[in-house]
């Protein structure tokens, strides 16, 4: 699998994702940069989208997810708790074709990744893992977690969240952690230095 970083733009500078398979099987992870940056990096590496990901319905990681799905015809995907929440604008609820449960293996060419739902931030966001590598969106940052002083935010939630993490990654720190936000990170460093999940996860 590759992975190519596209920045979405500012202020918000949402990290989204493109993974892909040696096949040419694509997925995008929370489109929010402009969709012609996305068909340009697919057309350079010679992938067709299987599939658009999103980690929660924030609208600074939902902003060109329609447009793309307009563009190539991938579903979208995202943890249904989410879909009604006012954050999901622009887009709306129907829009949303597959919802998301705790533990689905979804599976586009080479490409599997476990869902693991990790409310919190949001009561519907989701961290994808793939292989050794954690698309983490805005419940895990390097060194931080995503807010959760938000409508539809949940302190408690995020706290058995980070213990969640804790207890999956404790005995598999091979895993490189691509946030939503800011820079990357693996798990190694965050279970070592992060204090949010070391408070929440090793109590």
């Amino acid at each position: 699998m590759h992975v190519y970083h596209i920045p979405g733009p500012a202020p918000m500078l949402t990290n989204t994702y493109l993974a892909v398979d040696d096949g040419g099987t694509a997925v995008a992870v929370d489109p929010a940069a402009d969709v012609q940056q996305y068909r340009d990096s697919l057309a350079a590496h010679g992938a067709h989208l299987a599939a658009i990901l999103l980690t929660h319905g924030h609208y600074d990681h939902v902003g060109s997810a329609q447009a793309l799905k307009d563009a190539t015809g991938a579903p979208i995907y995202m943890g249904l708790a989410d879909a009604a929440h006012s954050r999901l604008l622009p887009m709306r609820p129907e829009q949303i074709d597959h919802g998301l449960g705790d533990g689905q293996i979804l599976t586009f060419g080479g490409l599997s990744l476990q869902v693991l739902a990790t409310p919190g931030h949001s009561a519907g966001s989701c961290c994808f893992l793939c292989g050794d590598v954690l698309f983490s969106g805005d419940t895990l940052f390097a060194g931080d977690i995503g807010r959760t002083d938000l409508d539809n935010s949940d302190p408690d939630a995020m706290a058995a969240t980070m213990q969640r993490l804790w207890q999956t990654f404790i005995r598999s720190q091979a895993v490189q952690v691509l946030p939503g936000h800011g820079p990357f990170s693996s798990m190694a460093e965050e279970l070592a230095g992060n204090y949010y999940l070391r408070r929440y996860g090793a109590r």
